[in-house]
């Protein structure tokens, strides 16, 4: 399938010109900064004593301060959420770019893992060379207390070498936590490990304090390589043996400050006379002014999640659906949500640190205050969450009365925060694709048209929902019917097209239930034809804007990506957007 320069930058080409800019923009400070150190006359003693592991390890500090500013912005959720809900960030391109916020903070967490190994390999030559070209004239640039230190003290019994340590096994922790692998195995080690950023960052406080890389402060009063007569003469003249003998005593005493020194040996050796020793001066931490903007504004933001989430919901009914689905609808003063947001559940009784995020599936309106969601049971977390909600009981569902609300655990909700499938009604035509509990984005956009699509750009959707069993239709079979009903009512048949497809099945089957045959009439053996699809849509919407929304698989995801952008003969457009949580 051919595809335009055009639909290639908005899919691979956008994510190699990412890559490229971001390489480019970290080597660009990185030689910037390898220069400053490599050619500063404030930095001359301390090149000559340490060499080029100088320049790579501040060239290296320069990224990783720069990275370390970067990653927190991109988990500031309610930053996010505002930024997307505010009339200030009109176009559609820039909202999706917010999209993008978790693959730009892996993108900074993994130039922070690169450029940590080059930083600690340069230090390590540091170390050896503080030792090993101990300098007794510039004691105030030594780290190393003598010649020959063994580096091993540099680095365990120093601040900044300590510190380095810690962060170094800090950061190790959380990187390999956060491969795929361990985050699907065990969620919990992911999310523990990953808390230990404020420790990392507290630490890079204390590490860059300690001050032993030092300038030079008093260059014009001595420029490198300057010429002190009343030192350099009595360190460096040759002088010959018998006046050495015939004037022992004048041979230790200093030169002579009114006696002219000789003009060839002055033009020869030397461009300037000194007039005092070097002095040396720590950096005052430019780290501090990198992350201390980036970590307050995280810290109030938690702080202030922390107070909105202070006080628990009340939870109305709980319902367990088949395929251990479980919805959760509950009640909260002043909770307010659009549709396609999702919110952080959190459970002391479950678990005391854990929390986890779940996609609203309804959400309060003006006449009604409920908003719950879907969780679906598969792993440690939601299983002991399933088992407090209804105390191992057989029964399908459970709903109580408010007074008896006591048998269930607190439960707080943090939230809601922004996802792209807020979008989906502003777009005239929309293609909604789920992939079983991926579906939970889009049940509140199905409710919130259940209300009232009137005052909604959207005038058609597309549903496209697979499953690989018969019973997970049967999470919102109810609510597409009485969304499907209500439109027929109000003749509008057209605005929502269904298709629900049944990847694994041994035979012909149907959802069981009289009020279900709407569905059945749309339900499909197999898997959807992607290209075909995206063919008819077209058609059928010649030079329109579709907005193309995907939860599910990362397979489903590639394949709609990549028709998103491909080219079609009817002129139509389609734009891709794809859940992420952050």
């Amino acid at each position: 399938m051919a595809l335009s320069w055009r639909s290639w930058l908005a899919n691979e080409g956008s994510k190699h010109l990412f890559l490229f800019f971001w390489l480019s923009l970290n080597v660009w400070l990185f030689g910037k900064t390898f220069l400053l150190y490599n050619q500063g006359l404030q930095y001359y003693y301390l090149h000559q004593m340490l060499g080029l592991g100088l320049c790579i390890s501040r060239a290296s500090a320069s990224v990783l301060n720069f990275n370390c500013c970067l990653v927190l912005l991109p988990m500031c959720r309610v930053l996010l959420a505002f930024l997307r809900g505010s009339q200030k960030v009109a176009s559609k391109k820039t909202r999706r770019l917010l999209d993008k916020s978790k693959t730009f903070h892996v993108t900074c967490g993994v130039t922070i893992c690169i450029f940590s190994v080059l930083h600690v390999a340069a230090h390590l030559v540091n170390a050896l060379n503080f030792s090993e070209n101990y300098n007794e004239e510039f004691v105030t640039l030594n780290a190393a207390n003598y010649r020959g230190e063994d580096p091993r003290k540099l680095l365990f019994a120093t601040v900044p070498g300590l510190t380095g340590v810690i962060m170094v096994l800090v950061l190790f922790l959380m990187c390999t936590a956060s491969t795929y692998a361990i985050r699907v195995s065990n969620y919990d080690v992911f999310w523990y490990t990953h808390n230990l950023f404020f420790v990392f960052y507290m630490l890079l406080m204390l590490h860059v304090s300690g001050g032993v890389l030092k300038y030079q402060t008093n260059l014009e009063e001595h420029p490198p390589g300057c010429f002190n007569p009343n030192k350099t003469l009595r360190q460096n003249l040759t002088v010959p043996k018998a006046f050495e003998e015939l004037f022992p005593d004048y041979t230790t005493e200093p030169f002579p400050e009114d006696l002219p020194v000789p003009e060839p040996f002055v033009q020869n050796s030397f461009t300037r006379i000194c007039s005092e020793e070097p002095k040396f001066q720590s950096h005052f931490p430019e780290t501090w002014f990198w992350i201390s903007g980036p970590l307050c504004l995280y810290c109030v933001e938690r702080l202030y999640r922390y107070i909105r989430s202070n006080k628990p919901v009340t939870i109305t009914s709980v319902i367990s659906h088949p395929s251990n689905v479980l919805e959760v609808r509950m009640v909260k003063d002043d909770f307010e949500a659009r549709p396609g947001q999702y919110v952080i559940l959190h459970c002391p009784r479950v678990s005391a640190l854990e929390s986890h995020p779940f996609t609203l599936t309804m959400c309060p309106t003006d006449t009604k205050a409920t908003f719950g969601v879907h969780l679906k049971v598969v792993g440690d977390w939601t299983e002991r969450f399933r088992d407090l909600l209804l105390l191992h009981s057989n029964q399908d569902t459970e709903i109580l009365p408010i007074f008896q609300q006591r048998r269930y655990p607190k439960l707080y909700v943090d939230g809601p925060f922004g996802s792209p499938f807020e979008e989906s009604l502003k777009y005239e035509v929309s293609l909604c694709v789920a992939g079983g509990i991926g579906v939970t984005p889009f049940a509140s956009v199905l409710n919130t048209l259940l209300d009232g699509w009137k005052c909604y750009k959207l005038r058609r959707l597309y549903f496209i929902w697979v499953c690989r069993d018969i019973e997970s239709f049967r999470w919102f079979a109810d609510l597409l019917c009485m969304l499907h009903n209500k439109l027929w009512q109000e003749n509008r048949p057209d605005f929502i097209n269904i298709q629900l497809y049944l990847s694994q099945t041994d035979g012909v089957q149907k959802i069981i239930g009289e009020k279900y045959q709407a569905l059945n009439s749309r339900l499909l053996i197999g898997r959807p034809r992607w290209k075909l699809l995206f063919d008819d849509i077209a058609k059928c919407n010649r030079r329109k804007t579709i907005g193309v929304f995907c939860c599910g698989p990362n397979k489903i995801s590639k394949i709609l990506h990549k028709l998103s952008n491909s080219s079609n003969s009817y002129g139509t457009r389609f734009e891709y957007n794809k859940e992420s949580f952050s």
